[in-house]
């Protein structure tokens, strides 16, 4: 697979590159600025405990709380459904009281106990989903009065378009984030992983090790990664059409788990989906899969056996049989209006895995803006983007500048490929797109879901850039 990305490209050159376009973003406007997050200010100091309700209905989803602004009686309590699509929890910030994480359709009870009168910041802990709107207060009546409990809770904060808005301060933390791009991180997925040996048949033997590691989301956010040979995402594995395959899993989780290949033509019994095509891989224990690669495939694998927490929290990676151009072709000729030379060179095929939930959150390959990588290239290079959702919601991935030709959907080449600015990636797809770098310049890569892209500190989770020198 083709990787001619940062040879010439310092980090430093790039930085340079990147400084030197921000005014034309910001300016351009193609990327807003989310809003602050919502919520009316607290009420009366003065409101008696017996005029606050005993018990309050709270509703979390893609991305608010409602009402943003909890009013309950010392003692009372809070009931908390999870309406969205994604999973949620509901915290009281500085009181160590919460919810457990809720499923879609979930509720859970939340009693606020001897938790003193004031007023509190509520969130959802999931990373990136506060910065996306998923805040607000609670304020706790009780006594003759209440009190401030958490100095990081202000009203202001909680107003759309108060006075009191800093909109310097607001343009100030867009372009910061911008110049901080590409930002060093410890470790980072998506390495082509090597077969340990080959046996005398031929048979490719790779091993992955599951595991449970911190990871650096982006700079100096360190969370619990759940994936495969310390990285996320886990190595790719590529290998041609009719290779005979074995990989060995080694489980050192602290659960059981199994591998599924998701897109890869297979045997029943090496589905990975236990206990019904096979025992659960108990910790300490290991599992090798043997199949044929018998045809082309974008695939991924990740554990099927408790997949809603272990990928979110990082357990999957791309697995790719055969190769762009002759086993999955791409078209020539005129698409669209557009042509296509017959003789092009594909300079870099880039898997791009989505996310949306769980430990890591909103973010491209693993990693959360200013971290993820850019796409570097030289002026009329082509390149392939694979991309993959392991996320829980559909991301309409847009480029700026440069059409994306879709030219296969889950690894399946189209009868009828067609230019797009913006693809929209649900749960479980693939989409492979052919892009030519035609313009000089930084073009933004993101989610068009802006409040997967931005947040009042500025750019953040699902956003990249490809930089054609």
């Amino acid at each position: 697979m083709a990787t001619k990305m940062t040879e010439e490209a310092t980090m430093g050159t790039i930085a340079t590159v990147v400084l030197a376009a921000i005014a034309m973003v910001l300016s351009g406007g193609a990327l807003i600025v989310a809003s602050t997050s919502s919520g009316a200010a607290p009420p009366p100091a003065e409101q008696a405990a017996d005029e606050a309700p005993a018990t309050v209905q709270v509703t979390l989803s893609e991305f608010d709380v409602v009402p943003g602004a909890i009013e309950v009686a010392a003692g009372g309590s809070l009931e908390v459904t999870n309406a969205g699509s994604s999973e949620h929890d509901l915290a009281i910030v500085d009181a160590d009281l919460g919810t457990p994480m809720l499923g879609a359709g979930e509720s859970a009870s939340l009693s606020l106990g001897d938790l003193a009168p004031g007023v509190y910041e509520v969130l959802c802990t999931v990373p990136g989903h506060d910065s996306s709107g998923m805040t607000g207060t609670l304020t706790v009546h009780g006594g003759d009065a209440t009190t401030l409990a958490s100095d990081a809770v202000d009203a202001e904060d909680h107003s759309d378009h108060g006075d009191d808005t800093d909109w310097e301060a607001l343009d100030a933390a867009m372009a910061a984030t911008f110049a901080a791009f590409p930002a060093e991180t410890a470790a980072h997925g998506n390495e082509m992983l090597e077969p340990e040996e080959v046996l005398e048949d031929g048979t490719k033997v790779f091993r992955l090790v599951a595991s449970i590691f911190e990871w650096e989301l982006e700079p100096g956010l360190m969370v619990e990664g759940w994936g495969y040979n310390g990285t996320i995402p886990g190595p790719v594995i590529k290998v041609d059409v009719g290779d005979r395959v074995q990989v060995i899993v080694e489980n050192e989780l602290p659960m059981g788990t199994d591998v599924h290949w998701h897109g890869v033509r297979v045997p029943n019994d090496q589905d990975g989906v236990a206990p019904l095509t096979q025992d659960l891989i108990a910790p300490g224990e290991s599992f090798t899969y043997e199949f044929t690669a018998d045809e082309p495939a974008v695939g991924m694998y990740h554990p099927h056996n408790h997949g809603q927490k272990k990928l979110p929290n990082g357990m999957f990676g791309a697995f790719l049989i055969g190769d762009v151009g002759t086993d999955i072709p791409y078209p020539s000729g005129t698409v669209g209006g557009r042509d296509i030379p017959e003789d092009i060179d594909i300079v870099a095929e880039i898997p791009m895995i989505l996310n949306d939930a769980g430990t890591i959150g909103l973010s491209l390959n693993g990693k959360s803006f200013p971290a993820t990588e850019p796409i570097v290239v030289d002026q009329d290079d082509w390149i392939v983007i694979h991309y993959y959702n392991e996320g829980l919601q559909i991301h309409p991935m847009h480029l700026h500048q440069m059409p994306q030709l879709v030219f296969a959907k889950d690894g399946f080449p189209l009868d009828a490929p067609q230019w797009e600015d913006t693809v929209n990636v649900a749960p479980g797809e693939r989409f492979s797109v052919l892009v030519h770098a035609s313009d000089p310049g930084v073009w933004v890569l993101h989610c068009h879901i802006l409040t997967h892209a931005e947040r009042a500190e500025g750019m953040f989770g699902m956003v990249t850039a490809m930089i054609v020198e």
